[in-house]
């Protein structure tokens, strides 16, 4: 149980650590809102020039910089209210399929004796015709002691760094699956992956594990570019700062900031509005050593776009081909639609997660069943007995 009184008494100990955040939070604020003036003033050329010599800046400018022109572009349309916005929403996605897809896991529990994972799968495809019908579906996997074996912890219990790995996969496979199938539809379907395609968190993973995310996220970009499927890697809330880290560089403000990219760019933008495209440099230490061969960033592009008049932008990772193919503009048409019919939100990753979530009565069903198909192989699954305490008196 919470003390609320303990809690207080915490934060009332830390009280310098929060004292004065609003403060420091603003001065960096004006600082690189100078730095973005003084950015739109710059040519691509001179950029790349002075970005030259250092390996990974955070982000590089691409072709749609233009001296004298912000890095913020407007959307161009305003609506007078939800039913404008929605009407022409609808408009922008007749006919296009969109397809998202997001997966849940049941990792490893020190509760019982023998260790399994689950991971599942799901997906949502919507052709918005009147013709057509959508598809919901999932892939279920289970994990036996087997794919978890070289995962057991010091202290004897089973982590969940395969389960995690493998509903990344699982992720990654489906929409590559589907894709394959789609490649020469016209208009060409628009697929979302929820979350980044630049892969930070593997930088302090083992080596074998780092190099199997980088395997599945290469395997969308390939597939993405040979098929001409485009896809969205949409982050709803991005602490990101690979545009603050480039501020930086090309200021040669060598101060420690933990300012965010959206942070810095919520002012600026209005609904719909976007940034130009930049190329991902971050230097997260993912590509040293053996991940050199791997390294793919470059073939990425983020841009923010704004989706909600009240929030930071949300950040968007997508394949470098759209902006040389000059499909990134329809591109970024389709999420703003789908943000309108869903609310700030596209509604088609809205609805897929909804799909593949597992609640906690969810894993509760899972290991009935597993103790029922256990018991088939004669095989008695024994429940710890602290765990049963737990349950009997929460």
């Amino acid at each position: 149980m919470l003390s609320k009184a303990h809690v207080i008494a915490a934060l009332e100990a830390k009280r310098e650590g929060f004292d004065g955040f609003d403060l420091r939070t603003g001065e960096e604020l004006q600082r690189y809102e100078e730095a973005l003036d003084w950015l739109a003033d710059q040519d691509v050329a001179d950029l790349l020039q002075e970005l030259e010599p250092l390996k990974r800046p955070g982000a590089r400018p691409t072709a749609e910089r233009t001296a004298g022109q912000p890095i913020v572009r407007p959307f161009g349309q305003r609506f007078a209210n939800h039913q404008e916005a929605r009407a022409w929403a609808m408009g922008v996605l007749q006919g296009v399929t969109t397809l998202a897809v997001d997966g849940s896991q049941i990792t490893p529990s020190r509760d019982f004796t023998v260790p399994v994972g689950a991971v599942q799968v799901g997906w949502f495809e919507n052709p918005h015709d009147q013709g057509k019908d959508y598809v919901k579906d999932i892939r279920f996997e289970v994990l036996p002691p087997d794919d978890l074996a070289g995962e057991m912890d010091e202290v004897g219990g089973y982590p969940d760094l395969k389960v995690n790995l493998r509903r990344f996969q699982l992720e990654c496979e489906v929409l590559v699956e589907h894709m394959r199938r789609d490649a020469g539809r016209a208009p060409a379907p628009v697929c979302f992956f929820d979350g980044s395609l630049v892969i930070s968190f593997a930088a302090q993973m083992r080596p074998e594990l780092q190099r199997a995310y980088l395997h599945a996220v290469r395997s969308l970009l390939d597939t993405s570019e040979e098929t001409r499927v485009p896809l969205v890697g949409y982050v709803d809330t991005s602490y990101a700062s690979d545009l603050v880290t480039m501020l930086g560089c090309l200021t040669r403000d060598a101060r420690p900031t933990n300012l965010a990219d959206g942070l810095l760019l919520r002012r600026r933008m209005a609904w719909g509005d976007r940034t130009e495209a930049f190329v991902c440099a971050r230097d997260d230490r993912l590509f040293e050593r053996a991940n050199q061969e791997l390294d793919y960033y470059q073939r990425v592009h983020l841009v923010y776009l704004k989706t909600t008049a009240e929030n930071a932008p949300v950040r968007l990772d997508l394949p470098a081909w759209l902006l040389e193919a000059e499909e990134l503009e329809r591109v970024l048409d389709i999420v703003r639609a789908e943000c309108v019919v869903g609310t700030g939100y596209p509604y088609a990753v809205e609805t897929v997660d909804a799909l593949a979530v597992i609640t906690v009565a969810d894993q509760e069903r899972f290991y009935r069943a597993f103790q029922e198909f256990m018991e088939t192989l004669n095989v008695k699954l024994r429940y710890s007995r602290k765990a049963y305490s737990k349950r009997t008196r929460r």
